[in-house]
């Protein structure tokens, strides 16, 4: 048994931060899972970090089952939840069940997480009762910039904060596990972290959130653009991985790679005959 699932997750409010990480390949989710990450998330942000997008909106159902699946190999400890893209659960809800179920039964995942609040609750609801384990988000939700008008701050009014204090809770008794909450001002997302029993999940949302996710790209210094406010580096390895790879082809060049110590031992080759 996997030493994190989704009733220890939920369990975890009141009692110890939830930190969470996004991966989307073998290797690296394997790296963060021996680290003890609580919580890894398939992001569909993946559509960004790893196929070159420049939103998250072309990701596919196979392109995230494909690397689903991945990090599920690199993963022994930690409960992996898989980002549904973009239409994968809009149209019907019998749509959204059998997308759904495809990344249990296909890739492996342990959850699920959709976009939105209230206008989800029948969806989660529908997921939930046939054992599809779902985390939510609310805030700004990267599937629907176009409607929102990009990637900006959200719950900055009074009426704003009441849709996502109701959006919590419409979630909650529809039975998520935990709640995402993307880019809010801290005292929002204070006021939202109360007002619900299962963990909120924040990211870009100040610290009083029951737990932290970031995009581990992001996180590792590998990004190409310059990382949001929110956003701590931990490490800067986008330039120390570009030196490598410049001392390898020079290394290459000059002939000082492959060196004596990379070769495998000398034979003495035999004719045809001398082996019969």
């Amino acid at each position: 048994m996997k030493r994190w699932n989704t009733s220890k997750i939920r369990a975890a409010k009141g009692d110890h931060k939830i930190a969470c990480l996004t991966a989307y390949d073998y290797a690296l989710a394997k790296l963060a899972d021996n680290a003890g990450i609580h919580l890894i998330l398939v992001g569909d942000s993946l559509g960004m970090t790893t196929l070159g997008y420049p939103t998250t909106l072309p990701v596919t159902m196979t392109d995230m089952l494909h690397h689903t699946a991945a990090v599920v190999r690199g993963t022994t400890e930690a409960l992996v939840v898989a980002d549904m893209p973009f239409l994968s659960y809009q149209i019907s809800i019998e749509e959204a069940i059998r997308n759904a179920g495809r990344f249990l039964q296909e890739a492996g995942a342990d959850a699920v997480k959709i976009e939105g609040g209230a206008i989800r609750k029948e969806c989660v609801r529908a997921l939930t009762s046939n054992g599809i384990p779902v985390l939510g988000h609310i805030g700004l939700l990267p599937q629907s910039i176009n409607n929102i008008g990009g990637f900006k701050v959200q719950g900055k009014t009074r009426e704003a904060v009441e849709l996502l204090l109701e959006d919590a809770r419409q979630l909650t008794e529809a039975g998520v596990f935990g709640i995402v909450l993307e880019c809010v001002p801290p005292d929002v997302a204070a006021l939202v972290t109360a007002s619900v029993p299962v963990p909120v999940i924040g990211i870009g949302s100040g610290s009083a959130c029951d737990g932290q996710i970031l995009v581990m790209n992001d996180l590792l210094g590998l990004s190409h653009n310059p990382p949001a406010k929110f956003v701590k580096q931990y490490a800067s390895l986008a330039p120390r991985i570009e030196d490598a790879f410049c001392a390898y082809i020079k290394d290459v060049e000059i002939g000082d790679y492959p060196a004596p110590e990379h070769f495998y031992a000398s034979t003495q080759l035999k004719s045809s005959s001398e082996l019969n």
